[in-house]
């Protein structure tokens, strides 16, 4: 299995951690996206759409980590990411999705460069705008783990939710927010961070970090 990724895509550290909760051994492949290695012709032709992470699971290839992450759970179901249950999963992927759909498409690497290039915001006005989205979104997220919470996002078992959590308190840092009030966010994902298949997956030990 072929993983086409960036070190510091969030989407992408997504995948990486389930790929490696789920023991399964993949090629890293390496796309610098701030130099568009994404818009290159071959890629294109994988994703049209020009996002990492794709994986290419012996001609098989699939974006978009939530997808990917379903995708895994199915084909590799040792441990289970997406509970069976109807109203767990549905909670579970409610609260992936606030960090998939409500907090990275703000942040992410083209939203940033078109408030740059085209509206002309400088560095301190680009930190301003990302911490705040994922204050706001983090203020729910927070409330929810106040109800669903053990050593982990729901509970104690490993989750989806924790898979996209930890990669959003990783970047949440980058851009220095504030997370003073939100200490079950912060508990749980430091915790989590510590764990092997988490460790590994960090920006930092990728072969591309820069």
């Amino acid at each position: 299995m072929k993983l086409y990724t960036f070190f510091r895509s969030s989407a992408a550290f997504r995948v990486r951690i389930a790929l490696n909760l789920k023991g399964v051994e993949y090629e890293p492949v390496p796309l610098n996206l701030p130099k568009g290695d994404h818009r290159q012709p071959e890629f294109v032709a994988k994703n049209p759409h020009r996002t990492i992470p794709v994986i290419d699971d012996d001609g098989t290839v699939l974006f978009q980590s939530l997808a990917i992450i379903e995708y895994l759970d199915a084909r590799f179901p040792d441990p289970r990411l997406i509970p069976l249950d109807p109203v767990q999963r549905a909670r579970v992927q409610a609260f992936a999705q606030v960090i998939a759909c409500e907090i990275h498409p703000l942040n992410n690497l083209r939203v940033l460069r078109h408030l740059r290039s085209e509206l002309g915001l400088d560095e301190e006005h680009i930190k301003k705008w990302v911490q705040h989205w994922i204050g706001e979104s983090f203020l729910s997220l927070e409330a929810l783990l106040e109800e669903s919470s053990g050593r982990c996002c729901f509970g104690d078992a490993i989750t989806i939710a924790d898979v996209f959590l930890v990669p959003q308190v990783y970047n949440a840092r980058r851009f220095d927010c504030d997370l003073a009030a939100f200490p079950r966010v912060v508990r749980i994902a430091d915790s989590l961070r510590a764990l092997p298949q988490f460790a590994r997956a960090a920006p930092e030990l990728q072969p591309d970090a820069e």
